[in-house]
C-alpha cells in the first residue's frame, strides 16, 4: 500500500521554478500560486488525519449475499494436505494511491490476471503471470474506498464538488511522461487532505463517503463471489486496514473474510481509529455476530519499530488483555514483499550470512530511516518470548506469509520480467532507477526535485522513493485439504502456512517426540509425521528427559533454479537475553553439513552477469531430513523456523540493466536467492493456542 502525503516529484521553490524549462515552468507555476487558503486548509486536515483517532464512526451493520451455486462439501478432501498458492494483498482502481498511478484495472480483471489471463498494464502493456495461482484477494484500502473514482467521473454527483474537480478525468489517458507524473504525484499527496478538509468544514458529509464506499464494498464481494470455484480457484473478500502514527510509521494489515454470504456493510477503516485495537475490536463484534475474518500485518519493516513494540498504541506497556485480543485477530504476518523482506536485518542477526535480504530501509512512503528494533518478523518472535516469560502472554505468536502489494490488479513476481508495483511510476527500468536516467529526464527532475536523482558510478539515476530498494515478491503457501475458502482460511487459522519471495517453492515442517523412528523412504510419511508431531504453525509442550525431533521436506519449483540449501532457524531468550542460531539441515547435492560450523559446502552454483545464464546441474529438486538441535535444552521455550534457498539467479535490476545494455548498478545487490519461509513451531511448558475458527 502507499498511503501518506509524500510526494513523488515535488512542486519546486520559487528558486527552482526560475531554472526550470519554460514548459516545466508552466506546470509548476500553476502550483506554486495555489491558493494559500487551500494549501492551509489541506495541511490542516492532513495533520488532523495522521493524529486524530475517530474521524468518522464505524459502520456495525451486517449484510448478506446468495450462497454461491457451487458447495465447498462437493470438493475432494486431501487428509495429508495439499499446497496451494496465492496472494492475499492485491489493489485495483478502486485503491486511491492505485487511480492515482494510473491503474483502472477492477477487482473482476485482478481475479483473471490470477487465472492466468492476461490484463493491461496501466502504461499500455500487457502482463501476465508464467502459471495461474490458487488463490487470490483483492484487498483495497478500506479508507475512501472507490470515492476517488467518483470524483473522476464527472457523471456522478460527488464529481460536482470543488474538492473533485482536480481529479475529474485523471485516467481517460495515461502517458507516465514527467508532466502525467507530476500531475498524479498531487492527486496521490492531496486526495485524502481535501476530503478530509472537505469533512472537517462540512461541505461534505459522513453519509455521501458512507454510501460511495458501500456500493464500491459490494462490487468487490459480488467480484470475489462471482469468481471463485472451489476446487479450482478460490477468491477471499478483504480489504486493507491503513494506520500510520504520527511519525508516519507504518501499522497497515490486510483483513480477510471467511465466508461467502455474510459480510460487514462496510470496512472498518481509519477513518474509524487510527489505533489498530479498534479494528480488533470491530473484528471481535463482526465475530459474535457471525462474520469471521482475521488481519495480516505487513510492511514492519517500515514501521519504525511500532509494528511489534513493547507498548500499545497509546503508550501503556503490552498486557495480558491486548495479548489476548491481538493473538485472536492477527494469526499471521506478512514477512515479504514488494517493498522488502521482513524477516530480519543485518544489524539484528550479525550472525546470519542471509540476513541482508531484499532490505527496504525507510518509513513506508517516505524518504525518513527505519529502525531496525521492533519492525523485523524475528525480533518479533523473541519479543513475544520475551512477553510470555514476563506473565504477558504472547501476541507475537505468527504464522508467516508473503504477498505482492501490487497496486496494478496484477502481481509482478519474477525477477526476470519485473514491471514494478505502482503502475505508471515505476513501469519502466528508467523509473525504476535500475538503468541511467535520459539526459533530458534526468536533467528535468533535477531541476526540479533534486533529491530524485542519485549519482553512481559516475550515471545520474532516478530515485522515486527508494523504488530500486523493492522486489518481484512474493507469495503466501498454505498447507489445506482442498483449494476453498473454509480449507485454505482454516489453513491460515492454525498458521500450517509458508512464504516465499516470489518462486513456488513447497515447504513442510514438522516436530515432536515421535518422529526419531520414522522412516523418510516410507509411503505413509505424512500419515506418520501428522500422527506423531506437530505440522508448522503449531507447538510442542516441552518434556524434561525427551529430545525432539525435526522433519523437513522442501520441493524446488520446476520452473526455477535448483534448491541449494535448507536451514532451521533458532531463537530463544538466555539469562533475559535474545538469542538466535542458524544451521543448515540439508545441503544440494549430496553435500554434507559441517557439524562445528552447522553450514553446507559451497556447492557451486553461479551467475554469469554477461547473459544471467546459471551454472546447469547443480542444486536439488528436492530435499528432506530428521534433525535434532545439538544444543537443546528440555526446559528452554523457543521456536524453529525453515528457511530454504535456491541457487542464486539474476536480481530484476539486473535484467534491466542487461537487457539495455549497461552494467548493472554497484551499489545494489546483482544477484538474488529466491526463498522460502515455514511459519513457526514453538516449544515451551504449556500448549499455545491455535486460534482455529471455531464453527
Amino acid at each position: 500500500m502507499m498511503i501518506g502525503s509524500k510526494t513523488f516529484l515535488k512542486i519546486a521553490s520559487p528558486r527552482r521554478c526560475r531554472l526550470a524549462s519554460l514548459s516545466v515552468a508552466m506546470l509548476l507555476v500553476s502550483a506554486c500560486a495555489e491558493d494559500s487558503v487551500e494549501r492551509e486548509k489541506r495541511a490542516s486536515a492532513q495533520k488532523y488525519y495522521r493524529s486524530t483517532n475517530t474521524i468518522m464512526s464505524p459502520n456495525e451493520a451486517i449484510v448478506e449475499f446468495e450462497p454461491g451455486a457451487h458447495k465447498d462439501e462437493d470438493v475432494p478432501s486431501n487428509p495429508s494436505r495439499n499446497p496451494y498458492f496465492g496472494d492475499l494483498h492485491v489493489h485495483t482502481t478502486l485503491s486511491f494511491d492505485a487511480s492515482a498511478f494510473g491503474t483502472t484495472a477492477t477487482a473482476r480483471d485482478a481475479y483473471r490476471y490470477a487465472q492466468g489471463e492476461p490484463i493491461q498494464h496501466p502504461s499500455g502493456f500487457e502482463v501476465q503471470l508464467a502459471q495461474p495461482l490458487d488463490f487470490y484477494a483483492v484487498t483495497d484500502h478500506g479508507v475512501l474506498l472507490g470515492l476517488i473514482n467518483e470524483a473522476a467521473d464527472t457523471r456522478t454527483t460527488f464529481s460536482t464538488y470543488a474538492l473533485s474537480e482536480p481529479y475529474h478525468n485523471i485516467n481517460d489517458s495515461v502517458d507516465g511522461g514527467i508532466f502525467d507524473l507530476a500531475k498524479r504525484s498531487l492527486v496521490f499527496s492531496n486526495f485524502i487532505g481535501d476530503v478530509v478538509g472537505s469533512l472537517m468544514d462540512k461541505t461534505i458529509s459522513e453519509a455521501e463517503i458512507n454510501s460511495v464506499s458501500q456500493s464500491a464494498w459490494q462490487d468487490t464481494i459480488e467480484a470475489a463471489n462471482e469468481a471463485y470455484q472451489p476446487g479450482k480457484f478460490t477468491t477471499f473478500v478483504g480489504y486493507e486496514y491503513t494506520s500510520s502514527t504520527e511519525e508516519r510509521e507504518a501499522l497497515h494489515r490486510n483483513v480477510i473474510f471467511r465466508g461467502s454470504e455474510r459480510f460487514p456493510a462496510q470496512p472498518f477503516s481509519r477513518l474509524n481509529s487510527i489505533d489498530p485495537e479498534g479494528l480488533w475490536h470491530w473484528m471481535d463484534r463482526m465475530r459474535e455476530r457471525g462474520v469471521e475474518s482475521l488481519a495480516i500485518p505487513h510492511n514492519s519493516n517500515g514501521s519504525n519499530g511500532a509494528m511489534f513494540a513493547y507498548n500499545d498504541f497509546a503508550g501503556n506497556r503490552i498486557d495480558p488483555e491486548y495479548a489476548a485480543l491481538r493473538s485472536r485477530n492477527e494469526p499471521l504476518v506478512e514477512i515479504t514483499q514488494v517493498k522488502g523482506t521482513s524477516d530480519t536485518h543485518p544489524l539484528l542477526s550479525k550472525n546470519d550470512e542471509w540476513a541482508n535480504f531484499e532490505i527496504f530501509p525507510l518509513r513506508t512512503s517516505t524518504r525518513i530511516p527505519s529502525d531496525p528494533n521492533g519492525s523485523y518478523v524475528r525480533d518479533a518472535l523473541k519479543r513475544g518470548l520475551e512477553l510470555k516469560r514476563e506473565g504477558v502472554g504472547n501476541p507475537y505468536e505468527f504464522g508467516l506469509v508473503g504477498a505482492s502489494d501490487t497496486h496494478t490488479a496484477a502481481a509482478s513476481l519474477n525477477e526476470d520480467n519485473y514491471f514494478g508495483k505502482i503502475g505508471a511510476f515505476d513501469s519502466d527500468s528508467e523509473k525504476r532507477g535500475s538503468t541511467p536516467a535520459s539526459f533530458l529526464y534526468g536533467t528535468l527532475v533535477k531541476l526540479t526535485a533534486p533529491e530524485m536523482v542519485e549519482e553512481v558510478d559516475g550515471a545520474d539515476y532516478l530515485d522515486f522513493a527508494g523504488y530500486k530498494y523493492w522486489g518481484a515478491s512474493g507469495i503466501a503457501g498454505v498447507w489445506a485439504e482442498s483449494n476453498t475458502r473454509e480449507s485454505i482460511y482454516d489453513a491460515m487459522r492454525r498458521k500450517e502456512t509458508f512464504a516465499t519471495s516470489g518462486t513456488r517453492i513447497t515447504v513442510r515442517f514438522f516436530a515432536g517426540y515421535g518422529l526419531a523412528d520414522v522412516s523418510l523412504s516410507s509411503s505413509d510419511l505424512l500419515r506418520d509425521v501428522y500422527s506423531l508431531a506437530s505440522p508448522m504453525g503449531g507447538s510442542v509442550q516441552l518434556e524434561s528427559d525427551e529430545e525432539p525431533a525435526f522433519f523437513v521436506w522442501a520441493q524446488a519449483d520446476p520452473n526455477a533454479a535448483r534448491l541449494q540449501r535448507v536451514q532451521i532457524i533458532k531463537g530463544w531468550l538466555e539469562e533475559g537475553e535474545h538469542r538466535e542460531k542458524v544451521y543448515d539441515v540439508a545441503c544440494s547435492d549430496g553435500l554434507d553439513v559441517d557439524a562445528e560450523s552447522h553450514r553446507c559446502p559451497d556447492n557451486g552454483a553461479r551467475v554469469n552477469l554477461s547473459d544471467c545464464s546459471i551454472t546447469a546441474n547443480v542444486g536439488s529438486a528436492e530435499l528432506r531430513t530428521l534433525w535434532k538441535d545439538p544444543d537443546f535444552l528440555p526446559q528452554q521455550d523457543a521456536f524453529y523456523y525453515v528457511r530454504v534457498l535456491e541457487n542464486p539467479v539474476c536480481r530484476w535490476s539486473t535484467w534491466d540493466a542487461l537487457r539495455a545494455g549497461v552494467e548493472p548498478r554497484s551499489d545494489l545487490p546483482k544477484t538474488i536467492q529466491e526463498r522460502a519461509w515455514s511459519s513457526p513451531i514453538w516449544f515451551g511448558n504449556e500448549s499455545h493456542t491455535q486460534n482455529f475458527y471455531e464453527q
